[in-house]
């Protein structure tokens, strides 16, 4: 191999290992500005929580629950207003249930299904409200605990469903209400689902007002991780069935 070429080889080979070098250089150097301004920010936070500052600007919150009359959806918006205040934006799906309702189990012939018995409708809820949170005491430092207050109301809609289950008859299995089946000796094969019945939807308006506290106990501010306890009070224009 000519000379040159063996020449040119190498300051390629070089010029290549140079770049790859400057890359991994730079690649290493922006992870740690990265770190040493997640260091700096939350050096930050730390300081103004110990100064009792509120330090978002705003939040969003999403939640799920699970408690002993149903199931429910949530999603909160906050907007820092001063550092003792914040407004919140709210919104809820819950799913109500009635406290002497229960799932029973039925022998349709071939197994046995379960079916909550005489259930006329189920009832859903859809809430949009507005709330003042109050900051009572800050977290003191980074590992405490924030304690605000929370007061508000809103606009409820209430939804009932037609509870449906599936019916079978001489062979033919179709979805019917209990009301249209009890003493007629057809056979409940189940519930139908949380998806049928929605045709017959009635929409039953009112309003909900309610006031809680609210324990956040996420580290550094940067999550809200919290729990509440208060009380709700609701109205509907006409009696929930």
């Amino acid at each position: 191999m000519p000379v040159k070429k063996i020449a040119l080889s190498v300051l390629l080979a070089s010029s290549m290992f140079t770049c790859l070098a400057q890359y991994e250089k730079e690649k290493v150097s922006r992870k740690q500005e990265k770190k040493d301004a997640r260091r700096e920010r939350i050096n930050q936070l730390v300081k103004q929580e110990e100064e009792g500052e509120l330090v978002f600007n705003k939040q969003n919150v999403w939640g799920f629950k699970m408690i002993t009359d149903g199931w429910g959806l949530s999603y909160e918006y906050g907007k820092y207003q001063s550092n003792k205040k914040t407004l919140l934006f709210q919104f809820e799906f819950n799913e109500k249930k009635h406290p002497k309702e229960k799932k029973i189990s039925l022998f349709d012939g071939f197994g046995f299904s379960n079916v909550v018995y005489g259930k006329t409708n189920t009832f859903y809820q859809v809430k949009l409200g507005l709330a003042q949170q109050l900051r009572i005491g800050g977290k003191g430092n980074k590992n405490g605990v924030a304690v605000s207050g929370i007061y508000g109301g809103g606009l409820s809609i209430g939804l009932e469903k037609p509870y449906m289950v599936n019916v079978v008859n001489n062979g033919r299995e179709f979805e019917s209400t209990f009301p249209k089946i009890i003493d007629s000796g057809y056979g409940i094969n189940g519930a139908a689902g949380l998806f049928s019945g929605w045709s017959g939807v009635r929409i039953n308006p009112g309003a909900h007002a309610k006031i809680a506290l609210r324990f956040d106990y996420g580290r550094f501010n940067e999550t809200v991780t919290d729990i509440k306890e208060g009380l709700m009070g609701e109205y509907y224009e006409k009696k929930v069935s």
